[in-house]
């Protein structure tokens, strides 16, 4: 590459950055705290008030991927067809609309069926985001670029955690309504806000861009439409294949394997906490409580960037996967056999850290081979399949601690699963052999 060339996709890799990758954070920031802010609400006044269990709590908090997964590949092929300014601005309407609704909810009837429809709404955003970014950055920057979109979700983890402890230890009682209901009505509507931001400053593809020059512009264009007709050329899998074939179905089940412990953390860790006090007579404040479940996911931030481009700079990819999800299903297990507090957090913070690497050069591994609407389709089913788990993780956590009195037995599963994900990882992590035409 000549200098000039290397200069200039150096110029344009840098403002497609400065660009779009703070509106995307701050989106997904939004979607991941609407998503898992249950969390928060459940040991802080919510269970009480409604009379969930431990398994039904989990059941409320899993069913939203039931609903997310019946529509997550229509929803991304629209996004394809009909562009992600129009399609990712409507998402956020819609959750944006549930996500405020769950202030008021009566009964725990009326928050499973609430829970159902969020993840209804939210269909598609996820993956639609991963589809975007592979129309701005080729594949060399890729894995780097998620990394920092995914950053989203230790950042709003360990943010959100204090944001939602201080509105509900300091929203009691106002317009009338407990904290937990408080902190939904306050966190769902910056998705709505933020959907009028999404229509007027995103660009669909580079060719659209205004604040690209025309030079530019035809440099990523052209970047981007050789690397796909290569990655078509090699494997040319159209969408039927990138819909029904084994390799995706693996990859689904390694997405699935290394959720499963982010959900796990996500829905579980406020009530691991909240138990210290029992466990070990530890007591904690709600804002301490909060302080505490972000230590996890500051860690896991600081990691998530430089292995992503550890991972673009050697491009190897199947062990940048693996290798986290071992480490952090060995560790998960072992954390309430600990004599103390820090102990326990150590092993739960090391799992975070584990999750947080492997997830977003877990992206670049169907990158691999899906392109055009085979992306599109793919990477829909494969968020879809492996969002199950958020579904299953709860729901099994909580009935396994109803069945056994401890979290132990559920935290045992969590970590099995993530071996076994990892394994998978490294059977699958090499290119597929070029398809015969």
């Amino acid at each position: 590459m000549s200098t000039k060339t290397s200069a200039l996709g150096n110029r344009v890799m840098a403002k497609a950055a400065v660009r779009v990758m703070p509106l995307l954070m701050l989106l997904y920031f939004v979607n991941y705290l609407d998503r898992v802010n249950i969390g928060f609400a459940g040991p802080n006044g919510m269970n009480k008030e409604l009379g969930l269990t431990a398994t039904a709590f989990g059941l409320a908090s899993g069913i939203f991927f039931i609903g997310y997964l019946i529509l997550e590949v229509p929803s991304n092929l629209a996004l394809h067809r009909f562009g992600a300014r129009r399609w990712i601005a409507r998402i956020m309407i819609t959750w944006g609309a549930v996500a405020v609704a769950m202030a008021f909810v009566p009964n725990a009837a009326t928050l499973v069926v609430l829970r159902f429809v969020l993840g209804v709404a939210e269909a598609g955003f996820f993956p639609g985001i991963i589809l975007y970014l592979t129309y701005w950055f080729p594949a060399a920057q890729r894995a780097k670029a998620v990394a920092l979109f995914m950053c989203a979700v230790p950042v709003s983890s360990a943010i959100g955690s204090t944001v939602s402890s201080l509105l509900i230890s300091g929203g009691h009682g106002v317009f009338g309504l407990s904290g937990w209901r408080f902190m939904f009505l306050v966190e769902g509507i910056p998705a709505i806000l933020l959907a009028v931001v999404t229509w007027f400053c995103l660009s669909d593809r580079p060719e659209n861009a205004k604040w690209l020059s025309a030079e530019e512009r035809d440099w990523l264009t052209s970047e981007l439409d050789a690397e796909r007709r290569a990655t078509e050329a090699e494997h040319h899998w159209p969408l039927r294949k990138a819909l029904t074939h084994p390799r995706i179905l693996g990859l689904a089940f390694v997405y699935f394997a290394v959720v499963y412990g982010l959900y796990a953390l996500g829905f579980f860790l406020p009530t691991i906490i909240a138990g210290f006090g029992e466990d070990f007579g530890t007591k904690l404040s709600v804002l301490q409580a909060g302080l505490v479940n972000a230590i996890p996911y500051v860690a896991g931030a600081l990691v998530m960037v430089p292995w992503a481009r550890h991972g673009d700079r050697t491009g190897e990819r199947k062990w940048h996967v693996a290798l986290p999800m071992l480490v952090g299903g060995a560790a998960i297990p072992v954390a309430l056999y600990l004599g103390n507090p820090y102990a326990t957090m150590t092993a739960v913070t090391i799992c975070a850290v584990g999750v947080c690497a492997a997830l977003p050069t877990f992206w670049a591994l169907p990158s691999n081979f899906l392109s055009g609407a085979a992306a599109a389709g793919g990477i829909a089913l494969i968020n879809a399949l492996g969002n199950l788990s958020g579904f299953v993780a709860p729901y099994v956590t909580g009935w396994l601690r109803d069945l056994t009195g401890t979290q132990r037995a559920g935290l045992w599963v969590v970590g099995a699963c993530m071996i076994a994900g990892a394994a998978l990882a490294v059977a699958l992590g090499a290119k597929p052999r070029a398809s015969r035409r």
